[in-house]
């Protein structure tokens, strides 16, 4: 789709530009985007502050060109773009513009719409005939930061959770987010672990690859989710190609939350990962053995891990270290070896 925008543009501006943005729309709603991403890619878009108001939904987001989220300010005027969100319904998208609009401006408002709908049924609306713990849109209401307190407040209580209990949120490769009720501290082995799973689906993971985030405060559970869905960033298929854990708590992760801001799908690789991507594409024995070196205790527990005698395992190890460019075998080298897994991981996972 970026290819063929791109070649449009190159003939036709406008078509390019509105294909881009029917692309931009829809990678937001198939990667379950919040709505605040959504309006948030209508400013950006358009170039000028953009507003959803549902007022039967409790929702009232305001960003601006920028961006940044804005108070929810004056009245809209006569003149700006606006859209209902059903149609003969009463406005609820605005884009706050003054000048004379484009079609470009046309193709963000029905896109970015559009996509409010979608995203407001999904995490809103309540299917009729639902038990209370088996509620998906509530799932994603509790974990959606743009979501106001009261309605996350509503969501908790149709799912049985108090306020104050704690709760964490699981994000799961593939597949639809979790909230799991984490027992108090001294409850006892008995405490129930109850599961909510948005999308109705069952809640185990199925030996998908897991983030886990923090348990919190029901209420905070958005950021239990930003940090579940950083965890999973970290995950691996745990194979011969793709070794590393398949499921990561992100209590575990401390600073290498740091790497993650900095590192993903579209970023330029450090000379360090290209170099572990040489290693990789030439032997297949090479991605497991450098990861095991990376992180078990010594030399010798690597090479029990592996079913290697020490001396294959030292054959093997010096073999890499010249596809890598710097030894792995002392602890600046482990170090800069770790590094380079970890980043390696996190340029190809986008997340949940």
């Amino acid at each position: 789709m970026k290819e063929l925008a791109g070649r449009l543009a190159a003939l036709d501006p406008d078509a390019g530009a509105a294909l881009h943005v029917i692309a931009y729309f829809d990678r937001l709603v198939e990667g379950r985007a919040g709505l605040e991403a959504l309006v948030r890619g209508a400013a950006v878009l358009s170039g000028c502050t953009a507003r959803l108001v549902d007022e039967e939904r409790g929702v009232r987001i305001r960003v601006g060109a920028d961006g940044v989220r804005l108070a929810g300010g004056a009245p809209p005027e006569p003149g700006w773009m606006s859209a209902p969100l059903e149609p003969g319904g009463a406005p609820a998208v605005w884009l706050e513009l003054a000048g004379t609009p484009s079609g470009v401006h046309a193709m963000v408002l029905e896109r970015s719409t559009a996509s409010a709908r979608v995203v407001l049924d999904r995490t809103r609306g309540r299917a009729p005939g639902r038990r209370p713990g088996d509620d998906p849109a509530s799932v994603e209401v509790l974990l959606d930061a743009s979501a106001p307190e009261h309605a996350r407040r509503r969501a908790a209580g149709r799912l049985g959770l108090r306020e104050t209990s704690p709760a964490r949120a699981v994000a799961r490769a593939g597949a639809p987010p979790v909230v799991e009720a984490v027992p108090a501290p001294g409850t006892g082995p008995s405490a129930a672990r109850r599961t909510f799973t948005a999308g109705g689906r069952p809640a185990a993971a199925g030996g998908r690859r897991t983030g886990v985030g923090p348990a919190v405060p029901v209420l905070d559970l958005p950021v239990s989710w930003a940090a579940a869905r950083i965890a999973l960033r970290f995950t691996a298929e745990g194979d011969e190609r793709d070794p590393g854990p398949r499921t990561v708590y992100a209590d575990d992760l401390g600073g290498l939350v740091l790497l993650a801001d900095a590192v993903g799908p579209g970023t330029e690789p450090v000379p360090d990962v290209r170099a572990l991507e040489r290693a990789v594409g030439a032997a297949p024995w090479a991605a497991l053995t450098l990861h095991t070196v990376a992180f078990a205790p010594s030399l010798r527990a690597a090479a029990a891990e592996l079913t290697l005698h020490h001396s294959t395992l030292q054959d093997r190890l010096a073999q890499a270290e010249q596809w890598l460019g710097w030894p792995v075998q002392d602890p600046y080298g482990r170090l800069r070896l770790q590094l380079a897994l970890m980043a390696w991981r996190l340029h190809r996972s986008a997340g949940g």
